[in-house]
C-alpha cells in the first residue's frame, strides 16, 4: 500500500490480532497438518506482507500467491518464509523465481525444463511442487501424465519435488459426493508415484472449505484463504465449524492468550478481519417526490435528510448494492443507499434524522454500536461470495493496521 498522506475520509480497518487468532485456531484444527496462508490477491485485499507476517505469528508455516510478482512483493517486505506459486509461472519467470527463493507449482514439461536451466544458472537447488487435476478442470496436470512429469523432476539434480497437491472445486458443499471423488483420484495418483518409487513430497488438497468440512481432507498441509480472513467459504460450513470448535474444547484446547492456563476454556470462533469505514461528507434537506442520484431511480416518500459519503464502485460499493437494498451504520442505525451508486460517492437515505453531521463516522461493513454488516450479508445482497466482497475493496482505500507487528 502507499504511503503518500491520504485526505478522503474512507479506509479500510484491517485487525491483525484477528489474522493471528484466526491462524492459531486453523492451525489447532487441523492438526498435526500444516496451515499455508493464502494472500493472494493482495490478501484477499487486506495486504499481503502485513497478514503473511501476522499469520506466521499465528501458526502458519507457510505462504502462496498466484503470481510471481505477488511473491516478489512479499520478499521485497521483508516476508522470509517459504511462499508457494499456486499457478505455474511462465518458463520466462523462471530465473526471478529462483532468484526470490520461490516455490514453483509445475505441471507442463517446458516449466520443468525451464525451472531446472535457472537453477543449474544460479547454482540452487530449487524446491518444486507437481499439481494433478482431479476435477476442478482449471490447471494442473492430467492424472495419466503426472509420473512423467515428476521424473522428469527427478532427473533434474537441481530440482527437489517437495509437494504434490490438487484443487477441490465444491468442498464448501460438505454434501456434494464428488470431494470424495476428487480426494479417491488424489490418491490414486501419489499411490501410483510412491508405486514408481518416487516420494511426492507434502500432500495437500484442502482449502478452506475442506478444512473444516472434510478432514480426510487435510493430509500434510491445508491451504487456507477465507477462513484466515474470518469468513466461511459458505453458510452450510457454520455447523461443521461449531461441531470443530467443540471437539477442540474437549479435547482440552485453550483460549487464546491463555497457554498458561490450568483448565481449558471456551474456543472462540473465526474473527472478521476487516471493516470499512467512512466520514459523512455532506449532509443536506430534501423535499418529498426528490429524486437524487444518477437516473432519479430512488423518490423520497416524505421531507428528509440525505447524507453524502465518499466512497463510490470505484472503492468496491457495487452499483448492485444500492439496487439490492444495501444499507450502512450512521448513529448507530442501519442507513438505506438512497439511489444510484456513483463512482466516488453513495447517498444515504437519513430520514427526518437531523442529528448527523458532516464527518460523522460511517460503517460500510463492521459493527458500530450494537448494530453489525458483515461481509456475508453483502455477498447474499450482490449473490455472490465473501471473497470477491473482500478483493473489490479497492486500493484507493487506504488501509490501516491496527496493531501492526514489530
Amino acid at each position: 500500500m502507499t504511503s503518500a498522506p491520504r485526505y478522503r475520509p474512507a479506509w479500510v480497518e484491517v485487525d491483525l490480532e484477528a489474522v493471528r487468532h484466526n491462524a492459531a485456531l486453523l492451525a489447532r484444527l487441523v492438526a498435526p497438518a500444516r496451515l499455508c496462508a493464502v494472500v493472494k490477491a493482495d490478501a484477499y485485499g487486506h495486504g499481503a506482507p502485513e497478514v503473511a507476517m501476522a499469520a506466521a505469528e499465528g501458526g502458519a508455516s507457510l505462504v502462496a500467491v498466484a503470481l510471481v510478482e505477488e511473491g516478489v512483493a512479499l520478499r521485497a517486505a521483508g516476508v522470509e518464509g517459504e511462499v508457494l506459486l499456486l499457478s505455474e509461472p511462465p518458463p520466462s519467470a523462471m530465473e526471478e523465481v529462483v532468484r526470490r527463493r520461490l516455490t514453483p507449482t509445475l505441471y507442463r514439461h517446458d516449466a520443468i525444463a525451464a525451472t531446472a536451466r535457472a537453477a543449474k544458472a544460479a547454482g540452487r537447488r530449487v524446491r518444486v511442487q507437481l499439481k494433478v487435476d482431479t476435477g476442478m478442470h482449471r490447471v494442473g496436470a492430467d492424472p495419466g501424465a503426472l509420473l512423467e512429469l515428476a521424473r522428469a523432476v527427478l532427473a533434474a539434480p537441481e530440482l527437489e519435488l517437495a509437494g504434490l497437491w490438487t484443487h477441490l472445486a465444491v468442498a464448501e458443499d460438505p454434501h456434494d459426493p464428488f470431494t470424495d471423488e476428487q480426494l479417491a483420484r488424489f490418491e490414486k495418483a501419489s499411490r501410483e508415484l510412491a508405486g514408481a518409487g518416487i516420494e511426492p513430497g507434502t500432500l495437500h488438497a484442502a482449502n478452506s472449505a475442506g478444512a473444516i468440512a472434510h478432514p480426510g481432507a487435510r493430509y500434510d498441509l491445508v491451504r487456507c484463504g477465507i477462513a484466515l480472513y474470518g469468513h466461511l467459504p459458505s453458510p452450510a460450513l457454520a455447523g461443521h465449524l461449531a461441531a470443530a470448535l467443540g471437539s477442540l474444547e474437549a479435547a482440552g484446547a485453550r483460549p487464546a492468550g491463555a497457554a498458561g492456563a490450568s483448565e481449558p476454556g471456551r474456543v472462540e470462533g473465526l474473527r472478521p478481519v476487516l471493516s470499512w469505514k467512512a466520514q459523512v461528507h455532506l449532509v443536506r434537506h430534501l423535499e418529498a417526490g426528490e429524486r437524487p442520484s444518477y437516473g432519479r431511480t430512488y423518490e423520497l416518500a416524505r421531507p428528509g435528510m440525505i447524507g453524502v459519503v465518499p466512497v463510490g464502485y470505484h472503492d468496491g460499493v457495487p452499483r448492485a448494492y444500492g439496487r439490492a437494498g444495501g444499507e450502512v451504520l450512521i448513529g448507530g442505525k442501519r442507513r438505506k443507499l438512497a439511489g444510484t451508486v456513483t463512482m466516488d460517492q453513495v447517498l444515504v437515505d437519513l430520514g427526518d434524522d437531523c442529528s448527523v453531521r458532516p464527518g460523522d463516522e460511517v460503517v460500510l461493513i463492521g459493527r458500530q454500536g450494537a448494530e453489525e454488516i458483515t461481509v456475508p450479508e453483502w455477498a447474499e445482497r450482490l449473490g455472490t461470495i465473501p471473497h470477491e466482497v473482500l478483493c473489490g475493496i479497492g486500493p484507493r482505500v487506504p488501509r490501516r493496521y491496527l496493531d501492526r507487528p514489530g
